[in-house]
């Protein structure tokens, strides 16, 4: 009887504390959300707490028809898939020739790639900037070859720790059956990595969706721009219209909330079995 009060306790505590943690993260978006369907004065009298009963759509609309709003998400969502399109072959590539190949300096080249890692990204952005400035990269060919180089490291790590767990005798059947390497990575490992994959694809989306820094150095032309340097520029321009930057930021948060929802079940799958192989 002590044992199972104990364990009733224990999962009431854990499960409060979950609960708390997941209503930390859900509020602030309800509130951002429902402080869009306002004007700027029934935000100003209630500061958002109020449930807009009457939702204003206008905000959406001057983000769209007056702001180029559009433009800038178009922007984002080119680079963002362009980019985690190429992190996944690339890294996917790597990851099955570190797992499967033998050639000579393999661990090397593979612990160099997990040295990349202890970098701090901003440490090279200034270096980066001035070598693509030389050989005429910069604006939307040279972020998007940042932003993957950037992603790379990771990804090899998570794949290849996914290849290395698949077993030798799907890859000789294979073989038998008259498959290259290609081949084998194309329909055996990457179907059977497919958890790591949405690990991949959802960090890699995040990264590239929120990043500022860079993006603000890299870009010279305001039509180019991704959608978080244009946010900036939407608060500076509109500091007082808190309703419409509301609706910005909730506009910039649905793509990345679709995709984790459309994946989550491979991204659980991928982080679990991550910890497992560690």
């Amino acid at each position: 009887m002590y044992y199972r009060a104990k364990k009733v306790f224990i999962l009431i505590v854990l499960h409060t504390f979950l609960i708390s943690v997941a209503l930390s993260c859900i509020l602030p978006f309800f509130w951002m959300v429902n402080s869009s369907f306002k004007t700027e004065k029934e935000f100003m009298d209630d500061h958002g707490l109020k449930i807009a009963t009457n939702p204003h759509w206008e905000n959406y609309r001057i983000l769209v028809v007056e702001k180029q709003f559009w433009l800038y998400f178009l922007n984002s969502l080119f680079y963002t898939f362009i980019t985690v399109f190429l992190i996944v072959i690339i890294s996917s590539l790597a990851a099955f020739a570190f797992s499967r190949l033998q050639f000579p300096g393999k661990n090397v080249i593979f612990f160099m790639f997990l040295a990349a890692m202890m970098i701090p990204l901003p440490a090279g952005f200034v270096p980066l900037y001035v070598l693509l400035n030389k050989v005429h990269l910069i604006n939307r060919s040279g972020y998007v070859l940042a932003m993957v180089n950037m992603g790379l490291s990771l990804s090899i790590y998570l794949l290849k720790t996914f290849f290395d767990q698949l077993p030798r005798d799907l890859e000789d059947a294979a073989r038998i059956d008259g498959c290259n390497r290609l081949q084998i990575w194309w329909n055996v490992g990457m179907p059977l990595v497919a958890p790591a994959l949405g690990v991949v694809i959802v960090f890699n989306a995040l990264n590239v969706w929120n990043e500022f820094v860079l993006a603000s150095l890299m870009f010279t032309d305001d039509r180019l721009m991704p959608l978080q340097v244009a946010l900036m520029e939407i608060y500076h321009r509109n500091i007082v219209a808190h309703s419409l930057i509301m609706a910005a930021l909730t506009i910039a948060a649905l793509p990345i909330i679709l995709l984790y929802l459309s994946m989550q079940k491979h991204f659980i799958k991928g982080l679990t079995a991550t910890e497992v192989v560690g």
